[in-house]
Parts: structure tokens; sequence; C-alpha cells
């Protein structure tokens, strides 16, 4: 099949970036049999990042296993952050982790961090720990905080949790391979998205040493809900919003 034929598959299936998607997949097969199966496996619907089974996130390539979360380009905005706030040597919590896009960044971007990951599916984590151990992280399989060594505790300095934000209404408007490919649990965030997101408020502090800093992904509507949520759990929060990325982020300290 040639690079142009590939293109045409992926248009015709409705890949508005076919010509992108195609040169991931040209760099990714390993002969003429395994990228006919990937064209195909694309045009059916499947994420290209689990089709391909990577992703590119901050210019760093990420594993993504079928079944697992496929970091968003806009969660970019909130890890560089998280990467800004972090000094050298920081103690680094990345909680709901997926894949460990988000360990891995602060293992690569920060001199010594040492960084701890935590999610509840087996799948990411087996995910994680491809890409957040072999450069000196460690991921654990678990609710939230209650994997996490409890010598931890009072000591994180930067704490990342992009915890899902989708209210259960509205995860039928997601796009097909976010609902159909995706783990509902990293999805669904209750009634008004913010369940996943009080539970980590509520424990935040336990967790962060004084002057650390809670950042998480939400939405622009749910952004005053947030902040109240954060308020309410003793921390100073503060909302950062980003045109370029469509992005919003709560940023919440210790104080």
């Amino acid at each position: 099949m040639s690079d142009l034929g590939v293109v045409e598959r992926l248009r015709a299936a409705g890949c508005v970036f076919a010509e992108e998607e195609a040169e991931m997949i040209l760099a990714t097969a390993a002969g003429p049999a395994e990228l006919d199966l990937m064209v195909e496996r694309r045009a059916s619907g499947l994420p290209l990042e689990h089709v391909v089974g990577w992703a590119e996130f901050t210019g760093l390539r990420i594993e993504v296993d079928g079944g697992v979360f496929v970091p968003r380009r806009r969660t970019e905005f909130l890890v560089g952050h998280a990467v800004e706030l972090a000094r050298p040597g920081a103690v680094c919590v990345d909680l709901c982790c997926g894949s460990g896009a988000a360990g891995a960044v602060l293992l690569d971007r920060v001199e010594g961090a040492r960084v701890h990951a935590s999610d509840i599916e087996p799948a990411a984590v087996r995910c994680a720990r491809r890409n957040v151990e072999p450069r000196g992280g460690l991921v654990y399989e678990g609710d939230l905080f209650a994997p996490l060594p409890r010598e931890l505790r009072g000591l994180v300095e930067v704490l990342v949790a992009n915890v899902p934000y989708v209210p259960t209404e509205e995860i039928g408007l997601l796009p097909p391979e976010a609902r159909d490919h995706e783990p509902l649990v990293t999805l669904d965030g209750g009634a008004d998205g913010l369940d996943v997101l009080r539970r980590v408020a509520g424990e935040a502090p336990e967790w962060l040493a004084p002057g650390g800093h809670l950042l998480v992904e939400t939405s622009e509507r749910q952004a005053e809900t947030a902040l109240a949520v954060m308020s309410a759990a003793g921390l100073v929060p503060r909302v950062v919003t980003s045109e370029e990325w469509w992005a919003t982020i709560v940023v919440a300290t210790r104080p």
C-alpha cells in the first residue's frame, strides 16, 4: 500500500488528520501486512494511539495499550505547570495516572524528581510501569492515595491528579473513540463531573507538604465549583486557562 493509499483510506474513514495519522502508522508498521491491519483497525474507529501503541506527549513517546486512557494533548498544559512548580529532587505524585504520561514527563524534566504514580485500572498500571519505572519512578495499583507508601504523607510537593471530570449524563456525547475504547472509570466524574475531584481534594492536605501544590484539569464551566471544593478542603486555589490548549486547570496550594 502506498503512502497516498494509506491517507486515502484514513480520509475515507472520516479521519480529520489523515496525513498526520498516516505518518504515525507508516513509521510504526513493521511490514505491509501489519500496515494493512493497522489502517483497517484505525478505519474501524480504534483510537490511533491504540493502533500504533504509543502517543506523543510533550515530545516523549508514551506507550499506550488498548483499553488504556489516551493522554490528551491539552493535558500538556497541566503537566507543564507541574514541571514549573517542581524543584530539583521534588517528591511528586501522579494520581489517576493512566499510561503514566505525567509521571514520565516529571521524571524527564525535573532533575532528581522522586515520582510515585497510581491508578485503579490494572491495564493502566501495567502500561504506566513501562513508561515510569524505567525512568526511575514507582507505580502502584489501587484507588487514589490508598496504595501509596504511608511515609509520603506530608512530603508531596507536586500532586498531579488528572481525575475524570465528564458528567455522567454527558458520557454519551463523547467521541466514539473515547466512550467505546477507554475505560468508563477514566471518564465518568459523576453527576456534576467533580466526584473524584472532591475525594482527591479531601485527602490532599494530608499528603501535601506545606507549600505543596495539587494540580487538576477541569472544564471552564466547572472551574468555579472546583475552586469552592479546594477552598473547603483548606487549600488555596487559583484557575489557570489557556486558549491555545483549550485547557482549564486548578492549582491549589497547601498553606
